[in-house]
């Protein structure tokens, strides 16, 4: 096992449409310890395509993951080497994600079917990086799913220098379900991410799948060394504002959520200078408010265009607030 990195007692989980970098940046309004991650770029679309704009990020976004997705060693390693020169703090390989498309590409959750594969893409990525190289995947792929065969595909991976593996507590099928029920329909498993824990102690194990709030976290936190929360991170973003004092012991203040906004608007403001759409600056503040009163009327004035656009949108938004709120 390496031991260049160890593993963040709470990270965001990579999440397409969602982990772009004006969410990361709003998230960071709630909390500077947890570690973030991009959406999933594939290593063939990195090689090829606009790097700055798929790898560019805001200095406030540290500390920040690059989730890969492929199965080629030489292009996964080049996809690294890349990704360290803009400052990036850990490379992350999709071993978990289901979707058709990913499996037209042969990567995603059916590596976990190929273990030697998911090994020598690690090695080639820690041969050519000196950053943290980690994994995530699932307990489990269509009925190669018992905890011998978790273990044998992470034996296998950790062999290969493998920093961290993030375990997402669901196997996955990859015929007869969506992503989105492969997210609900597999029954979370949580004691065997536990069990691969106390199996393998030297490895650092996080966890993954229905983490709804901290306290939840805390409770993963008795069995295995980090948490994943996913979905809630863009659903109620507040959850994580008691994130640095409640899991990493840090005496900075609970932020308002109206300080919140406010930390994020300068951010807003220079990125629809330079033409970004105001919807992707505004989409990560919509559900900021949730379970308060004046909710529904925060999403409302955050969606018409009356008040103006950027700051002013979001401005009049506060306005509307009842109180309190």
């Amino acid at each position: 096992m390496s031991l260049r990195a160890l593993t963040p007692r709470l990270s965001v989980a990579p999440m397409m449409d969602y982990t772009h970098r004006h969410f990361r940046v709003f998230t960071r309004g709630l909390t500077t310890h947890t570690l973030l991650y991009t959406e999933m770029i594939t290593a063939w679309a990195l090689l090829h395509g606009d790097r700055p704009h798929l790898l560019g990020f805001d200095p406030i976004e540290h500390p920040l993951a690059l989730q890969l997705g492929g199965a080629d060693p030489a292009r996964l390693a080049e996809a690294a080497r890349i990704a360290e020169g803009f400052g990036y703090d850990e490379i992350n390989l999709n071993v978990g994600c289901p979707s058709d498309r990913v499996q037209r590409g042969a990567f995603g959750a059916r590596l976990m079917l190929e273990p030697d594969t998911v090994a020598r893409a690690v090695e080639a990525m820690r041969a050519a990086t000196p950053l943290p190289v980690t994994v995530k995947h699932r307990v489990g792929v269509d009925d190669v799913d018992t905890e011998a065969d978790l273990l044998h595909f992470v034996d296998i991976v950790a062999s290969a220098g493998a920093d961290r593996f993030t375990v997402h507590a669901r196997k996955a099928w990859l015929e007869g379900l969506s992503p989105k029920e492969n997210r609900e329909v597999p029954p979370l498993r949580p004691e065997a991410v536990y069990r691969l824990k106390a199996a393998r102690p030297a490895l650092q194990v996080e966890i993954n799948g229905g983490v709804r709030d901290l306290d939840a976290a805390l409770a993963h936190l008795d069995h295995v060394d980090g948490v994943m929360i996913g979905r809630a991170a863009y659903e109620d973003p507040y959850v994580l504002a008691q994130a640095d004092a409640r899991i990493f012991g840090a005496s900075t203040p609970t932020p308002s959520r109206r300080a919140v906004v406010a930390r994020y608007l300068p951010y807003l403001e220079r990125q629809a200078a330079t033409g970004v759409s105001i919807h992707a600056l505004i989409k990560p503040l919509h559900h900021l408010f949730d379970g308060l009163p004046g909710a529904r009327g925060w999403r409302r004035a955050l969606g018409s265009t009356q008040a103006g656009d950027g700051a002013a949108r979001v401005e009049a938004a506060l306005r509307a607030l009842p109180d309190g709120a």
